[in-house]
């Protein structure tokens, strides 16, 4: 899949040569000349990055990209900052607010696009290096052996149930309905009824502990950490 690139300045020639020189490279573009038009655009297009200018009028570059980092379905869009600002302060907020690069005008497309690939290459790599294993108190999931401990003692567990905490632990704190869950644990294409998932939660809960994961009444289910 093409990598999906929302470029954002009020600047019609800066994102005429930089929406040619992407497309060139085989990336998806879009545009956007403010930072109130960039995150409405992005909700629906959900960029791997942005290119984001910093002074631009309705709202500035650095708000935009806080805003950005702030919703839960954008957070992890690599954010590189555009600007013929080369102050040091400029640098420190834009970084504070979740930059992954910082490049001062004049843009040079050839060394855009060397550091652009230096960014997705390494968000790959870092995606490879998933955990392979997960720590919740004296509980020891270890994703390459699909086994749990729990003080040391081997607890059974069948592939479905591994999964399912696996996939909760990683994802703390955050309510998924069984539609969500059946929908990431046994696929789309696999008909399986929601009591699936509740007898399978009560398990996990007969073999962690009933605290752990947490109902949310009419929701769904969450994993919560315990407090030290």
């Amino acid at each position: 899949m093409k990598k999906k690139i929302l470029v954002v300045d009020d600047e019609a020639d800066i994102l005429e040569l930089l929406t040619y020189n992407l497309t060139k490279e085989g990336y998806e573009v879009k545009t956007a000349e403010n930072g109130k038009k960039a995150i409405e655009v992005a909700k629906t297009f959900e960029p791997d990055l942005m290119l984001l200018d910093i002074m631009m009028p309705v709202m500035d570059g650095v708000e935009t990209c806080r805003t950005i980092k702030d919703n839960p379905r954008l957070k992890d869009t690599m954010v590189v900052f555009l600007t013929a600002r080369a102050e040091e302060y400029t640098e420190v907020a834009a970084f504070d607010v979740g930059a992954d690069d910082f490049i001062t005008k004049p843009i040079k497309p050839r060394a855009l696009l060397s550091r652009l690939q230096v960014l997705f290459r390494r968000s790959k790599d870092a995606s490879e290096k998933e955990v392979k294993q997960l720590f919740v108190d004296d509980i020891v999931i270890d994703k390459e052996s699909y086994t749990v401990t729990k003080a040391g003692v081997n607890i059974p567990f069948p592939k479905k149930e591994f999964e399912l905490l696996a996939f909760l632990v990683q994802n703390p704190n955050k309510v998924y309905t069984r539609d969500d869950l059946l929908n990431h644990i046994w696929g789309t294409d696999v008909y399986v009824l929601s009591r699936t998932v509740d007898v399978h939660i009560r398990k996990l809960r007969e073999k962690i502990g009933d605290s752990y994961i947490v109902t949310t009444k009419g929701v769904g289910y969450k994993f919560a950490f315990h407090e030290n």
